[in-house]
């Protein structure tokens, strides 16, 4: 029996459907930010990452290189279905700010930020912003070695790429 060549060419295959392409779009297209600066002066103003705001690192298979000190990774793409109780936790902690970022936060870290935006003005929450962080991780290892010293796991090597 003789092989057959596979004759499948690359017009032939559907293209790949993006994972957020499952879940509606945030209804706000560039939800509210916060700058690393911002940032960087809640916490030396006394805030405190768990107990008054929460940062999001939303990387899965990016994360690398270190995160701010804290953070929670939930990857983006596990995170829609759970928002409901992901807002339930961090309502009844009372934290004030919810900050989401991924590597620029130009595609994931916006869309988390506007998907938590929708649920949290949809539970008429006046209290919880959620924000995300202008230029993502690499924007706050870009912003010098303060902004480094409050990072875990950093590695400068990856950062050089």
């Amino acid at each position: 029996m003789a092989a057959t060549a596979d004759t499948t060419t690359k017009s032939d295959q559907k293209p790949e459907v993006p994972w957020h392409a499952a879940y509606p779009p945030p209804r706000l297209n560039t939800p509210p930010s916060i700058s690393h600066a911002e940032v960087l002066q809640l916490l030396r103003d006394g805030k405190r990452v768990g107990r008054d705001l929460i940062l999001i690192d939303l990387r899965r298979t990016d994360h690398e290189g270190g995160t701010i000190r804290g953070s929670l990774n939930l990857p983006a793409q596990s995170l829609y279905p759970t928002i409901p109780t992901l807002y339930t936790v961090l309502s009844a902690a009372r934290i004030e700010k919810v900050i989401w970022y991924c590597g620029s936060s130009r595609g994931r870290g916006n869309r988390a930020a506007g998907w938590f935006h929708d649920y949290i003005e949809d539970q008429k929450d006046p209290y919880m912003k959620s924000l995300t962080l202008v230029d993502g991780i690499k924007g706050w290892q870009n912003a010098g070695e303060e902004y480094i010293q409050l990072m875990d796991e950093y590695q400068e090597h990856v950062w050089l790429k």
